[in-house]
């Protein structure tokens, strides 16, 4: 009988492959399909791969691990299957700090917009942890990051509703939709090291999170500091949520399918659902992505609006297998 531990190195070795598979089909995926002969060339063909193609695949892998491992540890921190990493309101508070910059015309600059989103996820991050207090209260906290979300959301509304110009209300709404068209090498070396260190803060909670599966009194008992864990939780997600946000907008529903995906052949300990949902996230985004350049439209398809499509179908399913398992 093969053992959970082996079965995850399984699952992680087979997720690994797949992700490097779809990555290199996806650097010919396109309008235009490039052959793998010409990806090395000084020409145009050359040019599309390594300053197009490239930097948008590396950066849809690092946003897609980033979400899915944040999905994953906010479903074991509030021990909840359809918990998102925006509840915490985090991605809604970065998503004001970039329409912010649209709003006041700060984001004719390249790093403005990034920087104006990454201090609002910050912002979010200061202000969760004020209103959950330093309790360590799951209900509590979550309750502060639906307070915080509400608040950010009408905030965003507010600026799109005032925009000084429909043009700044076009590039706003846009934005908000979320896509990795004409991400470059410089949205790459910004985000990307941000997300590392947030998945780092992530991988930190897994034993915390196994113990929490028991109970809050029973995690306390076994030595769990819930308040060092509470902490570990807003940071992992608020720098791989923030930097996933600035660099592409936002992206819904990844932090909510791939850990319910794993799952089943990660076994149900939080920590052991972690790695597998950062590289199903990676791997579920770069698809996706290739699957907006592929589809025959006269503008490319947004990648949040594709994700949404798919997202709530799933997310839909998985209230009705709820609501049957209750009855």
């Amino acid at each position: 009988m093969i053992g959970p531990n082996r079965n995850a190195v399984r699952l992680n070795l087979l997720l690994m492959a797949a992700l490097i598979v779809m990555m290199i089909l996806s650097l010919a995926a396109g309008k235009v399909w490039v052959s793998p002969l010409a990806w090395l060339e000084d020409d145009l063909s050359g040019l599309i791969i390594m300053e197009l193609r490239l930097p948008r695949i590396i950066l849809g892998a690092a946003i897609g691990a980033a979400l899915g491992m944040a999905g994953a540890t906010m479903q074991g921190y509030l021990r909840n299957p359809l918990a998102d990493p925006g509840v915490f309101g985090v991605s809604s508070s970065a998503a004001l700090g970039a329409v912010s910059s649209l709003y006041f015309g700060y984001a004719m600059t390249a790093w403005l917009l990034p920087t104006f989103a990454l201090a609002g996820a910050a912002i979010g991050m200061g202000l969760l942890a004020l209103l959950a207090g330093r309790s360590g209260s799951l209900i509590l906290f979550t309750l502060a990051g639906v307070i915080l979300s509400s608040l950010a959301a009408s905030l965003t509304s507010l600026m799109i509703s005032l925009a000084p110009t429909p043009f700044a209300t076009t590039e706003i709404v846009t934005w908000l939709m979320g896509a990795l068209t004409d991400r470059s090498w410089d949205d790459v070396k910004l985000a990307v090291p941000i997300i590392a260190v947030g998945m780092l803060f992530l991988i930190a909670t897994g034993r915390s999170l196994d113990a929490l599966t028991l109970g809050e009194d029973a995690a306390r008992s076994m030595g769990v500091n819930v308040v060092r864990l509470q902490w570990l939780a807003v940071l992992g997600v608020g720098l791989t949520v923030g930097a996933s946000v600035a660099a592409a907008g936002i992206i819904g529903f990844v932090g909510l399918i791939v850990p319910h995906l794993v799952r089943p052949f990660a076994g149900h300990r939080p920590s052991a659902v972690l790695l597998p949902s950062a590289l199903a996230g990676a791997l579920l985004i770069v698809t996706a992505d290739s699957a907006v350049r592929i589809l025959p439209t006269v503008s490319e398809l947004r990648l949040g609006i594709a994700m949404s499509l798919l997202g709530a179908p799933f997310f839909m399913i998985l209230l009705y297998k709820m609501h049957r398992e209750l009855a």
